[in-house]
């Protein structure tokens, strides 16, 4: 028996952990555009997938806190980001609130986070009045980083500022460069601008 589009879809989506991030062109081979369109849109009402973006879906995790309002969890902004920079190719650095608040140098709630890129210019809207605003950049050293921790906090130094970090802030950074290795540094550290570089190696400790 020939199976619909809707089934060999749902078959795809099941084949992955729950969490994944799904594009409707993932989807191009199993149909023609408006049948995986209407199967698309089936499997939201029915609650298998969830539209987290225009052509984005989250093949949500479950909650599992029966005290909690949300039956499931979705992707964080910066999980469909990367997703995104994956399928297209690209590279992306978080900037500004995002790298301070996920060094734990802001309690501030990011709802729109932005992008420095090598790919194209453009704002991508999330939902719930959030947002990704991917911005092109020619300054390719910013996304030559191979650590993560580093990444963050070269972005998160240059929101903050020259002569303007505070020794709390500093405190911070030092404690996260407990987990920066001697292979990460020697890699990144000339990546950074002088100002920056002087104090990460001020604060790290091999």
């Amino acid at each position: 028996m020939k199976q619909s589009v809707e089934n060999k879809i749902v078959e795809k989506i099941k084949n992955h952990r729950r969490g994944n991030i799904f594009f409707a062109d993932d989807f191009a081979l199993l149909g023609s555009a408006d049948s995986i369109r209407q199967a698309l849109q089936n499997l939201q009402k029915s609650g298998l997938l969830v539209r987290v973006a225009t052509g984005v879906y989250a093949y949500p995790k479950l909650n599992k806190f029966e005290w909690l309002d949300d039956k499931y969890i979705l992707p964080t902004i910066d999980e469909i980001a990367r997703a995104i920079a994956k399928r297209d190719k690209i590279r992306i650095v978080p900037t500004g609130l995002y790298a301070l608040n996920a060094l734990g140098l802001s309690t501030q709630v990011v709802m729109n986070v932005v992008y420095i890129t090598d790919g194209a210019a453009r704002q991508i809207q999330v939902g719930g009045g959030r947002g990704i605003l991917f911005k092109h950049t020619s300054e390719i050293r910013r996304l030559s980083f191979k650590s993560e921790l580093l990444m963050l906090i070269d972005s998160a130094l240059r929101e903050i500022g020259e002569k303007k970090v505070q020794e709390h802030e500093l405190e911070i950074i030092k404690e996260k460069l407990k987990y920066a290795t001697l292979k990460d540094i020697d890699r990144d550290i000339d990546l950074m601008p002088i100002w920056i570089r002087e104090i990460v190696l001020k604060l790290w400790k091999y």
